[in-house]
């Protein structure tokens, strides 16, 4: 637990941040600067093939670091401001006044206004939970286009999924409305997309319109945009046999592929005779990845891991195996995988389908390339970018950034960028996606002149939870290592009977189901007394389906409860959360520890960062409630070890 001195001086550090952005943001990025080599361009990094193999941990990770904009240094931002008056500026406040004096929207925060109002191209956002970003987000839209002239066609807002788009699409259509702005629901859902939506109008004209590998046999696709895939399911069985013969088929052509494959299988190779003159028959027996929670087929091993592997901006026809460090099951497999793709990829063309990642990489590289022949209808969508839950972006769609936003810079076109995320919620690394994408953002996303560093803003002020609940989410990550530091300020008044997190330790979820049953219908009938204004009486929330629909199926469906994942509960917010989760800490990785370091993205190595993510989790499970918290564990680890720690029983 932090000293009182430690506690007071993140207090001062989170206040001067608050009140001084600028010259917070300043401060901060002259120290990223120190921190870079004073040369870049002196030394050439060595290519995977001639490089040593390198260990898995942080330091030697973090040393091709820049790679991702070395190529191409020079700034993307600036050098000038954008054009921002006084007037401008009084215009919008006095808009918003009549908006509140109205009682339709409530009165941003001295913080909120200097996200609203920003003048500079290149401006990240660190949004605490319950801040309020949402909100403020529209706003900054609407400054965009009321007072700055900025036109539709010019302006992409990107959202993590499908639904938050239709949320922020229908706050956009109201506020603007308000402010007699014409803008119609097609508008709306030009301008709010989600990375891979945005993606999809790119790929229809630059990539001939392809289909979706990730759509296959989804009957429902053809009605909805295309959608991040982190909240994809199991491979449906149209995808499973496109992989399968892809594996059957370089089984039979790829000796070298067979070796591997009956290595990692630890089978037997076939004995050579007569019959086997003909096409031999792949092994379809179950393989589990050291570090992987479950087993499956080895194609289907095969294509999860290729999807990390290209996130964290690697191109599998580039992968060298051999330099890769760790048990010989990393170069194995990785060997393997590397002769199964290029088969997998003419499945594919044969078929006229694509990939996501492989969409994402091949824009990038021609849009690196030269984008003379690009239309500017393409890009101008592309000027200027407002992107939501910024933590949970990956590597490869940093590099598309870079490459789309270059190219209308380089065209002359004003660029703007503003990240909003929080890097204490970013629960997505298992995919590829990195917190230290956001936390290291000037590595990636360089300006120049005034504009050289980007501004940093702090959405500190939590409007959802009480403080107790804020203190033991905020405790919960004192043990990861890499995080920007930031204490969220309670708004929320106390009422009687409200509570931080209360801790229900050795529980058994088949002999004291009553007792949890029980619990839930009682935190029910304390929001119903209270008269809560919340949407959800109760959230209840685990890692897993299976407890919850267990659970769900022995409850009274007319109960104002929800129960999900804390994966799919991030962003919503209950009177009462009811946390269900042993927090089972990730067992190691070693193919993703190498990747990790094979990348050059990353500081920390994969297994640490994933302990990272594990208490974050718990601070997105503890931080949905806003009265109460009660977290129900059979033994006591990793988050609930902490909260154990504090007391709270």
């Amino acid at each position: 637990m932090p000293s009182v001195v430690q506690r007071y001086t993140r207090r001062l550090a989170a206040a001067l941040a608050r009140y001084f952005p600028h010259t917070t943001a300043y401060l901060r990025a002259e120290r990223e600067a120190h921190a870079l080599p004073k040369q870049p361009g002196a030394r050439t990094k060595k290519s995977p093939a001639t490089a040593k193999p390198k260990t898995a941990n942080a330091k030697q990770a973090a040393k091709p670091r820049r790679a991702s904009t070395s190529a191409r240094a020079q700034g993307i931002y600036g050098p000038a401001m954008l054009a921002v008056d006084a007037k401008q500026s009084q215009n919008m406040r006095e808009q918003v006044a009549r908006t509140v004096t109205a009682g339709v929207l409530s009165a941003p925060s001295d913080e909120q206004w200097a996200m609203i109002l920003s003048d500079h191209p290149l401006t990240r956002i660190f949004a605490g939970a319950g801040s309020g970003k949402s909100t403020t987000l529209v706003l900054r839209v609407v400054f965009m286009l009321c007072h700055l002239g900025i036109k539709p066609e010019q302006l992409t807002v990107i959202s993590f999924t499908n639904a938050s788009c239709a949320e922020l699409r229908e706050q956009l259509l109201k506020v603007l409305g308000l402010f007699n702005y014409p803008f119609d629901a097609v508008q709306a859902s030009q301008t709010v997309r989600t990375f891979h939506s945005a993606m999809g109008g790119m790929a229809k004209s630059l990539l001939d319109n392809p289909r979706w590998f990730e759509q296959l046999d989804d009957r429902q696709a053809a009605k909805r945009e295309l959608d991040n895939p982190l909240m994809a399911g199991r491979l449906r069985p149209a995808q499973q046999r496109l992989l399968k013969q892809a594996y059957q088929q370089c089984y039979a052509e790829q000796p070298v592929f067979r070796e591997q494959v009956h290595s990692l299988l630890q089978l037997p190779m076939p004995i050579p005779s007569d019959e086997a003159k003909r096409q031999p028959k792949a092994p379809l027996d179950a393989f589990k990845l050291q570090g992987e929670f479950s087993a499956m087929p080895l194609y289907e091993a095969f294509y999860a891991q290729a999807g990390f592997i290209e996130s964290i901006g690697i191109d599998l026809a580039t992968l060298q195996p051999q330099a890769l460090s760790g048990p010989e099951q990393v170069r194995s497999f990785s060997t393997a995988l590397v002769l199964f793709w290029p088969y997998f990829e003419r499945a594919l063309q044969e078929q006229g389908l694509m990939t996501f990642n492989a969409a994402f990489q091949q824009l990038t590289a021609r849009l690196n390339t030269g984008a003379q022949g690009v239309a500017a209808q393409v890009l101008a969508p592309f000027s200027h970018l407002l992107i939501d839950e910024f933590q949970d972006i990956s590597p490869q769609i940093v590099q598309w950034l870079q490459a789309v936003q270059r190219a209308q810079a380089e065209r002359g076109s004003s660029v703007s960028l503003m990240a909003i995320g929080d890097d204490w919620q970013s629960i997505y690394g298992w995919r590829g996606s990195s917190p230290e994408l956001f936390i290291d953002f000037d590595q990636h996303f360089p300006g120049k002149g005034r504009a050289k560093h980007s501004a940093v803003l702090t959405l500190a002020n939590n409007y959802r939870s009480i403080e107790p609940i804020i203190r033991d989410a905020e405790a919960l990550l004192d043990g990861v290592r890499h995080k920007q530091a930031k204490i969220s300020q309670a708004i929320k008044a106390i009422q009687p009977g409200d509570h931080g997190v209360r801790l229900i330790q050795r529980f058994d979820s088949k002999a004291r189901l009553p007792e949890l049953l029980k619990q839930i219908q009682e935190q029910c009938a304390h929001a119903a007394q209270r008269n809560s204004p919340e949407r959800n009486a109760v959230l209840l929330l685990s890692r897993r389906n299976e407890p919850l629909q267990a659970i769900t199926a022995q409850l009274d469906k007319k109960l104002p409860f929800k129960a999900y994942t804390i994966h799919r509960a991030k962003g919503l917010q209950a009177e009462v959360a009811i946390i269900l989760d042993d927090c089972i800490a990730p067992a190691p990785h070693p193919l993703r520890n190498a990747l990790y370091a094979y990348s050059g993205f990353f500081n920390n190595s994969y297994d640490q960062a994933m302990q990272d993510e594990s208490l974050r989790l718990a601070y997105v499970a503890v931080t949905r409630g806003v009265s109460r918290v009660f977290w129900y564990c059979q033994k006591t680890q990793g988050a609930t070890q902490v909260l154990a720690g504090r007391g709270r029983f």
